[in-house]
């Protein structure tokens, strides 16, 4: 079992239960493109993934200037890109390793700062776009080692610290490099990558998987590699480190997990590992002396809010820190992460293990899901105190209790036709964000928002009405995402069906999948627009509330596997006459 899909099968052995998922398959969930070696196991994949909440450190020559260059701030990009944007002349760059002497860097007190904040990993810049090596590479002198006064292996110090902490470390990669292009930059950073460049970049990251000790993930980052060098890349990591995870800005669909946008979240279902990196102000990641850091506490809430938003989709949360040119963390930076921590501590188990709980939407907050606990993060206290958990049937829940908090009373869980309601009162002492635990017995069972069937007896389901799932990290940074599965839930009571797909732009022999509660069907798309006809039927022992309906490329599809058409609708209707069928795929 050494591929993600196949550790997404024994992962459904480990997660939190909720009822009626997919029977034991996986083929309609997209399998990892090959790239010619061994990848993370479950168990790697599930400890990714139970993690949650880690930091991110932008550090290097660029932390120097501090956003400004020939006594002028530069307001354009980000300052850890100041290289490019100022533009600085790359022999002045070059010049500021003669004076690059972080002695106020101090790695063990960067770990206890990430643990006081509750941190559970840690990714360090080892070179950015500027191609400065913050770590002793033999492929030039370009580097912390021997281009500056420090002298010392900053990765490995971190790398050191962290694994007396046992604390996961990986290293940041950017697979373009300014000083080796000698400073051909591109406004958007999708370099193509030279054959060159790959066998540099390859040489690079063997020495970081081979001196560093058990490297957690590798944060590839920018550039536009070919197909083949994505695979080369992550392949270089992964023969020497099976158990790496392997960021998707490796581009190509080669990661072994997403990555959002910078600073972004998704606002679609996610089926694999996924991240989404912040930094502290949108406008820098690297250290920016002039940045107005104002309101510590509010960007404690700030972050607290974007560490729930991640975790309750089921995904992880890595925040930024940029130190400054002596190694130095900014104080108000430090803050920040210490103040997460507080809130976090005595809240961890709705963060850590948890993963995300099956409603579309919740008008008080957001939900995880643990073992047998159901945890709900109250943003917005309803003002007569009742929780509404809209879809809840036929679930034993215990007594609640708001974590953090001896004053706030958690009531009984009503069930009714509607879905379950539990009344909280006393949250005004509770603080920002307060979490209520309530356990539950067994599996937690969630009815799905499905849609009725009109007078007919007929069901539209529309295409902006579906859940879409999205492929990410494909071709470069600028790549949009493209659908690979739509999903809807409709009220279609016992007997067979007529599915009627609309679509346009099908090419040529173009086929999907349609799956009926987790049973799938191919069905053919004439070429360009039109409609396909399929007979479905319930299985209501899968998923006993509603017919589930997914369209996906024919199974089973690799990452980067999209729709072959442009859906518009669906159409159910009841099958009049079963002795004929219409005609189906």
């Amino acid at each position: 079992m050494n591929t993600i899909a196949r550790a997404a099968l024994a992962l459904a052995l480990l997660l939190p239960a909720v009822a009626f998922a997919t029977p034991a398959t996986i083929t309609d969930q997209p399998l990892p493109l090959p790239q010619g070696g061994p990848r993370p196991d479950a168990a790697t994949v599930h400890a990714w993934q139970a993690r949650k909440f880690g930091l991110f450190i932008h550090f290097g020559l660029y932390s120097m200037l501090g956003g400004v260059w020939d006594g002028r701030r530069i307001t354009n990009g980000y300052s850890e890109q100041i290289q490019s944007h100022a533009p600085v002349p790359i022999d002045q760059y070059e010049a500021l390793a003669k004076r690059f002497d972080p002695v106020k860097f101090d790695p063990d007190a960067i770990v206890a700062l990430a643990k006081a904040a509750g941190m559970k990993f840690i990714v360090l810049t080892a070179k950015h776009h500027d191609g400065f090596a913050m770590f002793h590479t033999a492929q030039n002198r370009y580097n912390v080692v021997d281009a500056t006064p420090y002298r010392r292996d900053v990765v490995k110090e971190l790398a050191d610290a962290c694994a007396r902490a046992r604390m996961p470390f990986g290293v940041y990669y950017s697979t373009i490099d300014w000083h080796w292009m000698h400073g051909q930059y591109r406004d958007d950073n999708d370099n193509p990558i030279t054959p060159a460049q790959a066998d540099f970049n390859v040489a690079q990251i063997r020495e970081l998987m081979s001196h560093y000790g058990a490297i957690s993930e590798v944060w590839f980052d920018m550039g536009k590699p070919t197909p083949a060098q994505s695979a080369r890349f992550a392949r270089t990591v992964h023969e020497l480190q099976p158990q790496t995870m392997v960021s998707g800005r490796v581009w190509n669909h080669q990661g072994d997990f997403s990555v959002m946008g910078d600073n972004s979240e998704p606002g679609v279902g996610m089926e694999e590992p996924w991240q989404s990196p912040a930094s502290m102000f949108p406008d820098t990641w690297g250290y920016r002396s002039w940045e107005q850091r104002n309101d510590l506490p509010g960007k404690i809430r700030e972050n607290i809010a974007r560490l729930v938003r991640v975790v309750s989709a089921g995904g992880n949360y890595i925040l930024n820190i940029g130190p400054e040119g002596d190694g130095s963390v900014v104080p108000y930076e430090a803050g920040v992460l210490r103040g997460i921590g507080t809130w976090l501590k005595p809240r961890g188990a709705a963060i850590y293990g948890t993963r995300a709980a099956p409603f579309a939407k919740l008008n008080f907050g957001y939900a995880t899901l643990g073992a047998h606990t159901l945890y709900l993060f109250v943003e917005k206290p309803p003002v007569d105190g009742v929780l509404h958990l809209p879809g809840v049937v036929g679930t034993r829940f215990g007594r609640g209790r708001v974590l953090a908090d001896a004053w706030a009373t958690v009531g009984n869980v009503a069930v009714d036709a509607s879905g379950a309601t539990v009344k909280v009162e006393n949250l005004a002492g509770a603080g920002y964000m307060p979490v209520v635990a309530i356990p539950f017995e067994g599996e937690l069972h969630v009815r799905p928002d499905a849609m009725a069937p009109d007078a007919g007896g007929h069901v539209h389901l529309a295409a902006a009405q579906a859940e879409h799932f999205l492929n990410y990290n494909g071709y470069g940074y600028n790549d949009p995402p493209t659908v690979y599965k739509l999903r809807w839930h409709a009220q279609v009571g016992a007997g067979d069906d007529t599915l009627t797909l609309h679509y346009r732009g099908a090419q040529a022999r173009a086929k999907l999948d349609v799956w009926v509660d987790g049973h799938p069907r191919t069905l053919a798309l004439p070429a360009g627009d039109g409609t396909a006809h399929l007979r479905v039927s319930r299985d209501p022992r899968v998923f006993p509330y509603a017919m589930q309906v997914e369209l996906t490329p024919v199974a089973p599809f690799r990452k980067g596997g999209c729709l072959p058409a442009t859906i518009e609708s669906v159409e159910l209707a009841p099958l009049m006459n079963p002795v004929t069928p219409p005609h189906g795929g």
